[in-house]
C-alpha cells in the first residue's frame, strides 16, 4: 500500500513540475499575467449598419447601371440590324438602279428581235438564239452578253497556221457551247491560210499588213470589247489592245451609221448565206448567220439587206465575215444553219464562245 502511495505521489509531481517550473519562472523574471478581460473590445462595432447600407445603395446603382447598360445596348444592336437592313435595302436599290438603264436597253433590242427560241446562262456569259425571217431570207441570230473576258476566244483550225477544220471540230475540240466561223482564206500549197492581218493571244500570225482596198481588221481587245476597222498602220491598231482577230470585206456599219458598200460586193455574189458580227452600244454582241442553197446569188441576203437589217436592230459597228459556205453556227454541239455546201465547210478561224 505504501508502495502504491510513493508511486501515485511521484507521478504529479512529474506531471505538475514543468507547470510549477514555469511559474516559478514567471514571478523571478518579474513578467505579469493580467487576468483582467476587456469586455468593451468584444463589443459590437456601431458603424456596421451604416456601412452595410452604403454598400445596399451602392449596390442598387450598380445594378440600376447595369439595366441602363443592357437597355443602351440592345437599342444599340437593334439599330446596328436596322441600319445593316437599311444598308443591304440601299444596296440593293443601287444595283437595281444601276441596273435599269441596261435592263431597259436591252427590252428595246429584244422588242425588235421577238422571243428567243434558246437561253444559254452561265457566269461567263448569256447567249439568246433568235430566227429571223423576212421574206426574202431565212437565218439566225445570236444575241450574246460576254461577262467575261475568257469567254470569246478565235482558234486557228487544227492549232497550225496553214491548217483548216470546221466550226463543229473546233468547238467539240475546245468544249465551247457555241461557234462561228471567222475571217476569210487563201489556199496555197494544199494549206488554207488566214487572210491578211491576223492575230492570236496578242500576236501577229504573219505580221501587220496595212489594210488595202475594202479589207478590214475585226476582233477582241484584252478587256472583251469588239474592236475593228481599217489601219494603215500597225500602230494605230496596237493602240486598241487586240487580243485576236481576222481580216475580211466589207465593213457595214460604224458607229451606228451605214458605211457605203462597194458595188463589187454589192454584186459579186448579188444574194449569199452571210456570217456577220455586231455589237451594241453595251457591248452585247450580236451575230447574223443567213441560210442561202449555194454561192451563185440566187439565195441568201445581199449586203444591202443585212446591212439595213442590223441598222434597224440599233446595231453600231458590224463587219462581213467569210460567207457562202463557210458560213457557220454552232450551239451545244449542233450545226443550227444549213451549210450551202450540203456539210461544214473546213476554215482556218472560228471565234468560240465559252460558258
Amino acid at each position: 500500500m505504501m508502495a502504491d502511495t510513493k508511486r501515485i505521489n511521484r507521478f504529479f509531481l512529474l506531471a505538475t513540475g514543468p507547470l510549477l517550473g514555469l511559474v516559478l519562472a514567471l514571478l523571478i523574471g518579474g513578467a505579469g499575467i493580467d487576468w483582467t478581460t476587456d469586455v468593451e473590445g468584444l463589443t459590437q462595432d456601431t458603424n456596421i449598419p451604416e456601412v452595410t447600407s452604403i454598400i445596399g445603395k451602392d449596390l442598387a446603382q450598380a445594378e440600376e447601371a447595369a439595366k441602363l447598360t443592357a437597355s443602351s445596348l440592345k437599342e444599340t444592336a437593334e439599330l446596328y440590324h436596322k441600319t445593316t437592313e437599311t444598308m443591304a435595302s440601299i444596296k440593293k436599290t443601287a444595283a437595281y438602279t444601276a441596273d435599269r438603264p441596261e435592263v431597259i436597253y436591252n427590252k428595246r433590242i429584244t422588242a425588235k428581235l421577238g422571243t428567243p427560241y434558246q437561253t444559254i446562262q452561265s457566269d461567263n456569259l448569256r447567249i439568246e438564239l433568235y430566227k429571223i425571217n423576212p421574206g426574202t431570207y431565212k437565218g439566225y441570230v445570236m444575241k450574246v452578253k460576254l461577262k467575261s473576258p475568257d469567254a470569246m476566244k478565235m482558234t486557228l483550225g487544227k492549232d497550225v497556221f496553214g491548217g483548216a477544220e470546221t466550226t463543229l471540230q473546233a468547238a467539240k475540240r475546245y468544249g465551247a457551247v457555241a461557234g462561228i466561223n471567222a475571217g476569210g482564206f487563201a489556199d496555197s500549197d494544199g494549206k488554207r491560210y488566214p487572210m491578211s492581218t491576223t492575230m492570236l493571244d496578242g500576236n501577229y500570225l504573219s505580221g501587220f499588213q496595212p489594210t488595202f482596198k475594202d479589207l478590214f481588221f475585226v476582233g477582241m481587245n484584252h478587256s472583251g470589247q469588239l474592236i475593228g476597222g481599217k489601219f494603215k498602220q500597225k500602230e494605230e491598231l496596237d493602240k486598241l489592245q487586240p487580243l485576236f482577230g481576222a481580216t475580211f470585206v466589207p465593213i457595214l456599219l460604224n458607229n451606228g451609221v451605214k458605211v457605203t458598200i462597194p458595188d463589187k460586193w454589192k454584186k459579186s455574189p448579188l444574194r449569199a448565206p452571210r456570217t456577220v458580227i455586231g455589237n451594241y452600244k453595251d457591248e452585247q454582241l450580236l451575230i447574223l448567220v443567213i441560210d442561202g442553197r449555194d454561192e451563185k446569188g440566187s439565195s441568201g441576203a445581199t449586203l444591202e439587206e443585212v446591212q439595213a437589217k442590223l441598222f434597224n436592230l440599233g446595231v453600231q459597228d458590224a463587219y462581213n465575215l467569210d460567207g457562202g459556205g463557210s458560213s457557220s453556227l454552232v450551239v451545244n454541239g449542233k450545226v443550227v444553219n444549213k451549210p450551202s455546201d450540203g456539210q461544214l465547210r473546213p476554215v482556218p478561224t472560228h471565234f468560240l464562245f465559252f460558258k
